[in-house]
């Protein structure tokens, strides 16, 4: 059969629509862009709970049509998984949106160039770092009455076992680690007024934190570094280190740790505590704001801790040179209405809709942080990483 039959027997009109058809198909199986008569499509990297955050995603896909596909981050490395994968491809962009769950990532990846130069990105409500206890073993907050002697807020304290004031006690709602009850009149120990005590003797063994290289622990570290001074603050770590505390993958397990008693106190962000009461943990926070005034015999148990706190706001960032940008700036809009925030305070991802400085809390200087975030993190690594 000869190429000159097979001419004559197809029309160039019947070619011309085959080509044109194979072309149309091929657009249909894969896509590219987000043009006129192609699927609109953005991909967002979320920092931000996938529990939380997955069913606003969905929201915005109802009401503009426009699909979302997301990455989220695992719970031990939160933040810097995503912070991390965003720089290596900043020279060719996958993502549009990156929805971060804390300051200082954003702020880092503002800083290389990971984000638009105009309008690149915003925070938008807060929630916060907070001291979490077991309410079995620790008095919450507010005023406890005088405790008996063997504590010493501030000083080297008694052991359990150390102390005459101590009596057998069983726990139907978590472990008992120290077998004893901490010596106070109320059965319990008075929770920390600062950060600094908890590297005393009797909190030994029972203070959980997740790592300090990562995530919100990570921002906290960094801002007490600052407020302290680098010599101070390198004695606190490594005296926290040397208390033997609960180093744990991610902020929901040192709710789970201190839940179950295994710890008695930590640090974590205010929705984990909300999490685990909503299961049930006998867990409550120490709050920011002061609610009563010291007098004799009391003390306030929040003390010096409101200033070494940390509010932590949502963050939402257009990425520099995004593959669908138009859908990006839909998406990164729509995470900055009210009512986004009003449904994660509502879930209690949050805990106000607006986010400003505050001056009951820590208020970094990021740019000298920034500067330093190298540094600060190999000091970190040197203390905690075993």
């Amino acid at each position: 059969m000869s190429e000159k039959w097979y001419a004559r027997k197809v029309p160039w009109w019947l070619m011309l629509l085959a080509c044109v058809v194979c072309i149309v198909l091929a657009r249909m199986i894969f896509p590219t862009g987000s043009g006129p008569g192609r699927p609109r499509l953005v991909i967002i990297y979320a920092a931000q709970d996938q529990i939380y955050a997955e069913p606003i995603l969905r929201e915005f896909e109802n009401t503009t049509g426009i699909k979302v596909k997301a990455v989220y981050d695992s719970e031990a490395v939160k933040t810097v998984g995503l912070a991390n994968r965003l720089l290596a491809e900043r020279d060719h962009p996958q993502c549009d949106v990156f929805w971060g769950n804390e300051e200082m990532r954003t702020r880092q990846l503002a800083a290389h160039g990971a984000f638009r130069e105009t309008n690149g990105w915003a925070a938008f409500g807060y929630r916060s770092r907070r001291i979490i206890i077991n309410t079995n073993f620790v008095v919450a907050a507010g005023i406890l009455p005088a405790v008996e002697p063997g504590f010493q807020p501030g000083g080297k304290n008694l052991t359990h076992n150390e102390s005459s004031s101590n009596s057998d006690v069983s726990n139907t709602s978590g472990a008992n680690p120290g077998g004893k009850m901490p010596p106070s009149t109320a059965g319990r120990m008075p929770a920390a007024t600062s950060l600094l005590e908890l590297t005393n003797e009797i909190w030994r063994g029972k203070v959980a934190l997740a790592f300090p290289q990562f995530g919100t622990t990570a921002t906290h570290f960094h801002a007490l570094r600052q407020l302290w001074g680098e010599t101070n603050w390198l004695a606190w770590c490594r005296a926290l280190a040397a208390n033997k505390p609960f180093v744990v993958d991610g902020n929901s397990v040192v709710v789970k740790f201190v839940g179950r008693g295994e710890a008695w106190i930590g640090l974590t962000d205010s929705d984990d505590v909300f999490a685990g009461q909503r299961e049930g943990a006998p867990v409550s926070m120490l709050p920011l704001t002061p609610s009563l005034s010291p007098s004799d015999g009391e003390r306030v148990a929040e003390g010096r801790v409101r200033g070494e706190m940390l509010l932590i706001p949502n963050t939402v960032g257009v990425i520099r040179n995004a593959p669908h940008s138009a859908n990006a700036q839909k998406l990164f809009e729509y995470l900055q209405q009210r009512k986004v925030a009003e449904k994660l305070v509502a879930e209690d991802a949050l805990e106000e809709t607006t986010y400003a400085t505050n001056a009951a809390a820590l208020n970094p200087d990021w740019d000298a942080l920034l500067r330093d975030l190298e540094t600060t993190t190999k000091q970190l690594n040197e203390i905690f990483l075993r």
